[in-house]
């Protein structure tokens, strides 16, 4: 059964998504032409370090390892504990309808104003105000954000060991692929391919020398949290090099591995041929909220994300060679993460014999759901004959990368982000990049230190908060067309949808939260209930803005037509 499940979402992604949908989406709704000329072709705008002309393959391979990193593993691995179906339901239908349309949508509008980031869009599409409100939400979910993909990290750095030597020795390599591609101008995929092949003969090497922080953090510290305290600096510095020094290469590196990873893992899963051990509907699960509307914001970059808007608008419209390759990168690299969601949800309820015992409760199963991802899925490897320790190297490894590109991706978002709202209040020391770098990473330290209890309501304030975005991000590019006079049926349901449903989980997460406060045990405190409510209330005013805006904009077209027919 698990079979014909992943080849009917392919088929449904292919025909009724990207051959079908997004073609109308490309041509009816936004008229795309490579007449127009992209932000990284502007002489004004191109600098070779942010705006940089690249080819479509490589962009693809960036933007998609970018987006596609552990939350559509986490976000499934957890929402499985309501059963297969309403899981799958929601990454299949939100991918093609909402999350593939908003993340086209995000980097065409930026692509026509100069890359700029989606604060800005938000600015100059509805009003000023509505800049600063955007921007200080973006800048709560990359607080999240890298906070939460560094505690995933670390918990796969310290349960399989064996990945620390092989994800760190893809660095080094991608440095140097990025300075030979750049500064000697060679190609960049026949070193792309050797350093992949490398990367999984580094397996070996991992698996015989583990690395384990036990030793220097003692029998009183925590292996996870310094872990994830390593990777936030990391992601620091990473952020501030030239995005084709690694960032690039490394994501085109990560483009190959996913491609050959997501494969080996259909292939094991139809030589496996396993039965869904976890039921198709489950309402009820021990301790769990309840299944609507909370799914949608447990399953989040799986279906639909607001980071992808970011990284739409943040990094990726800047390196558009084509506007004619927004669709393959935007809308297809949306389809590529659905796949992995879907591969996540069958990891999790086909490759886990001992399903029932697994997810028994609902705080059980979330800190897990990352190692559970890879336990399930190193099972469709084993059917390759792969060993166990191999398959769930092989597998971590996997995770690992795409989150790490994330992590890097947010930390220098957060950097624009702050670095914009320097230059709107006026503030020049915000507008210099390391101090912009150190104020976007730095708050996310004391989060990690706070440790795993904090791990599930973090979760779900970045599910939360992330589609809350989506929802801005498809609200501003309803009035983008409102404005233009261009098709609207195609975002303004998704954003209706998107908006009620995130809002009232917002509502409910705050309203648990305060009635957890000061109960013995319980992971609830000030921190993510204070976020909540800001958010929230940030919200709140951002949709009262853009209804003004709307409003105003059709008493100006019902008097241009008064005007016309008198």
């Amino acid at each position: 059964m698990a079979v014909t499940i992943a080849l009917g979402v392919l088929a449904l992604f292919y025909f009724l998504g990207y051959r079908g949908y997004s073609k109308f989406l490309a041509h009816k709704v936004f008229a795309l032409s490579n007449k127009e000329r992209t932000p990284a072709h502007d002489p004004k705008l191109r600098d070779d370090y942010d705006y940089v002309p690249t080819q479509k393959h490589i962009l693809w391979g960036h933007h998609y390892t970018s987006i596609a990193g552990a939350a559509p593993i986490i976000g499934p691995s957890v929402a499985i504990i309501w059963g297969w179906f309403p899981a799958l339901f929601w990454i299949v239908f939100g991918t093609i309808f909402i999350g593939a349309v908003h993340d086209f949508g995000a980097l065409v509008l930026s692509v026509r104003k100069d890359g700029h980031t989606m604060g800005e869009l938000a600015a100059s599409v509805i009003s000023p105000r509505v800049r600063i409100l955007f921007q200080i939400i973006i800048y709560f979910l990359i607080w999240i954000v890298l906070a939460v993909f560094a505690f995933a990290i670390g918990i796969l750095f310290h349960r399989y060991q064996a990945a620390v030597i092989p994800v760190n020795f893809e660095i080094i390599v991608a440095i140097i692929i990025g300075w030979l591609f750049h500064k000697k101008k060679g190609g960049i995929l026949i070193p792309s391919i050797f350093a992949l092949i490398s990367l999984y003969a580094m397996v070996a090497v991992g698996v015989a020398f583990p690395i384990s922080l036990e030793a220097l953090v003692g029998p009183e510290g925590d292996p996870v949290i310094a872990w994830a305290v390593i990777l936030l600096l990391y992601s620091a510095i990473a952020s501030l090099l030239p995005v084709w020094l690694l960032l690039q290469p490394r994501d085109y590196i990560n483009s190959h591995q996913l491609i050959v990873g997501l494969a080996a893992l259909i292939l094991g899963l139809i030589v496996l041929n396993p039965e869904m051990h976890a039921p198709a509907l489950n309402l009820h699960p021990e301790g769990a909220p309840p299944l609507f509307p909370i799914i949608f914001i447990t399953i989040a970059c799986g279906a639909i994300s607001g980071f992808h808007g970011l990284v739409s608008s943040g990094t990726t419209s800047k390196q558009l060679d084509h506007m004619g390759d927004a669709r393959a990168i935007g809308y297809g690299g949306m389809l590529g993460e659905g796949v992995l969601a879907m591969i996540a949800t069958l990891a999790v309820s086909a490759g886990l014999p001992e399903w029932k015992s697994i997810y028994a409760s609902w705080n059980d199963s979330g800190i897990n759901a990352i190692s559970n991802f890879v336990t399930g899925a190193g099972t469709f490897l084993e059917a390759l004959m792969f060993s166990k320790e191999w398959a769930q190297a092989i597998v971590a490894i996997l995770a690992i990368s795409f989150a790490a590109t994330s992590m890097d991706t947010g930390a220098r978002i957060q950097r624009f982000v702050v670095s914009e709202v320097g230059a709107a209040l006026k503030i020049r020391f915000l507008q210099n990049r390391y101090v912009a770098t150190f104020i976007a990473v730095g708050p996310a330290i004391p989060l990690v230190l706070a440790g795993p209890k904090v791990w599930m309501p973090l979760w779900l304030l970045f599910g939360t908060t992330n589609q809350l975005i989506g929802g801005m991000t498809l609200l501003v590019l309803y009035v983008y067309l409102f404005r233009n006079k261009r098709p609207l049926l195609n975002y303004a349901i998704p954003m209706v949808f998107l908006v009620t449903m995130t809002t009232g989980a917002m509502i409910f997460n705050i309203v648990t939260w305060v009635l957890q406060m000061g109960k013995a045990g319980e992971a609830a405190n000030g921190l993510t209930l204070i976020i909540g409510s800001a958010i929230l209330l940030l919200e709140i005013w951002m949709i009262i803005e853009a209804v003004l805006i709307v409003k105003k904009l059709r008493n100006e077209r019902m008097t241009e037509s008064l005007r016309f027919e008198t």
